[in-house]
């Protein structure tokens, strides 16, 4: 029944022996039987013949479906990563078990989808050690001739002039780890920083589009509705990023003011899609605190212009990166919080009642006593933000940020 070509071959020879992965499985007995059959079986040289291959698929698909369930039972917060990594190891053997029945178009789109939901749900971080490898194999594979050619080129979006603008906060230009300790982390500053990312190969590349359509374009990503998440009319929707690249950056729709807002938001992108992840690098202010590069959490924000995050804090470091497009940024002080009317939900309580584009003092008249901060983050800036600065960000161009946390 099966038969592997030496592509599905080089595949197998990155999935993970048992042994790699025996000490994460000590305590899940169903998925320890089940894995090390797999694992055993895929083995080069048991692939042709074996009257137990249909069993071991059927094994491999009912493991992926509950734990499926299992991360589906409660608050994903709440899930143990054991049954997340569980899930992934699953669908990674049962994306090769699928290949091996069939390569077709449609196999490969389901495939395709079971990969995304192994990132998306699952956790392959760190999973074993050539579970990266793995990932960036199936990518290729799987993506191979998917878009077609008969889609129409994005656009290649032109460099921004860098303008003069209103600056509210401290600039500094390219400056040392010390200087940024002293100056800007330990005194909790907001900073604008210039030059200190022009090196990243993003900073021209993810202008063309029509790379991102390659290198992405079959990924399936959550898309949030709406250019503003506290809006009545804002929801969220699990969407190949090559159906939303085209919505919002097609040349027909890019200047449509009347198209439906969408935002890639708030997304570890760089950990699902990792040929994206080595056109930047995690910048050296972001370890400034002792921690390591592997601990930044790294966030992508891609989206057309007006789209806007409303008057909010985060309880991390926070290091805005602006790839391409411009954004207006307003902040102000931990201080002002009790002038800034947080919503009282537990879910919008780190999020600000106002609009901080246009204040409205009657309705919130201790705006009145806050102090705004503006500024325009332009292509190559990073806007250092320390824990709790409340920020309100909105697009003025198509626009592609990342964002480092850091504790």
């Amino acid at each position: 029944m099966f038969a592997a070509a030496a592509p599905l071959l080089e595949l197998i020879k990155l999935l993970p022996r048992f042994a790699d992965i025996e000490a994460l499985l000590e305590h899940e007995i169903e998925a320890r039987y089940i894995l090390k059959r797999a694992a055993d079986h895929l083995e080069l040289g048991k692939l042709e013949g074996s009257s137990s291959s249909e069993e071991i698929s059927y094994l491999i698909g009912a493991l992926v479906d509950k734990h499926w369930e299992r991360i589906h039972s409660g608050h994903f917060s709440s899930v143990p990563l054991v049954i997340r990594k569980v899930y992934a190891l699953g669908c990674y053997f049962k994306i090769i078990f699928m290949l091996l029945e069939s390569t077709s178009h449609e196999q490969r789109e389901k495939c395709g989808a079971i990969l995304d939901e192994a990132q998306l749900l699952g956790c392959t971080d760190k999973l074993y050690a050539k579970s990266k490898d793995l990932q960036a194999a199936l990518m290729s594979y799987l993506d191979e001739d998917v878009i077609g050619n008969n889609s129409k080129p994005l656009p290649i979006l032109a460099p921004l002039e860098r303008i003069s603008s209103r600056c509210d906060i401290p600039q500094l230009n390219a400056p040392s780890i010390l200087e940024f300790r002293n100056s800007c982390y330990q005194a909790e500053q907001p900073t604008l920083l210039l030059n200190t990312i022009n090196h990243w190969p993003a900073i021209s590349k993810w202008r063309d589009l029509n790379y991102l359509l390659k290198v992405a374009g079959n990924r399936t990503v959550p898309i949030e509705i709406g250019s503003n998440y506290v809006s009545d009319e804002w929801s969220q929707q699990l969407v190949k990023i090559r159906d939303f690249l085209y919505r919002q950056f097609g040349r027909e729709t890019s200047s449509d003011d009347n198209q439906e807002v969408e935002y890639l938001a708030q997304h570890e992108l760089f950990a699902q899609i990792p040929t994206l992840k080595s056109d930047i690098c995690v910048p050296d202010y972001c370890t400034v605190s002792g921690d390591t590069p592997s601990n930044v959490d790294i966030k992508a924000w891609l989206g057309p212009r007006h789209t806007i995050s409303p008057m909010h804090n985060d309880p991390k470091h926070n290091l805005l990166c602006q790839v391409f497009g411009s954004k207006i940024i307003i902040l102000a002080s931990p201080a002002d919080t009790p002038n800034l009317y947080p919503h009282e939900s537990e879910f919008l309580n780190n999020t600000s009642q106002i609009d901080a584009a246009i204040p409205d003092f009657e309705r919130f008249p201790l705006l009145r006593r806050t102090r705004f901060y503006e500024l325009l983050l332009q292509p190559g800036d990073c806007l250092y933000l320390p824990p709790k600065w409340w920020h309100y960000v909105r697009s003025e161009t198509p626009s592609f940020s990342v964002s480092f946390w850091w504790e």
